[in-house]
């Protein structure tokens, strides 16, 4: 795949090969924040491109916002 630059618009054949390789990447555990740092893409393409090719997404890591117990 040529070297793309940062915020480029990837279409056809670029774009299908950067789906498998991210793809491949998120399966093996890779978050989409470090997909998208490692390719210099936005957080909302990477989840997009994701998406677009039916990945099934992980739920949210860490901390949750909901009620602390107080003993």
């Amino acid at each position: 795949m040529a070297d793309l630059k940062k915020g480029a618009r990837i279409t056809g054949s670029d774009r299908n090969k950067l789906a498998v390789e991210v793809k491949k990447q998120y399966e093996k555990g890779r978050s989409i924040r470090e997909l998208a740092d490692s390719h210099g893409r936005s957080y909302g393409f990477i989840h997009r491109l994701l998406s677009e090719n039916e990945v099934s997404l992980r739920s949210r890591g860490g901390a949750t916002r909901g009620k602390k117990n107080v003993s």
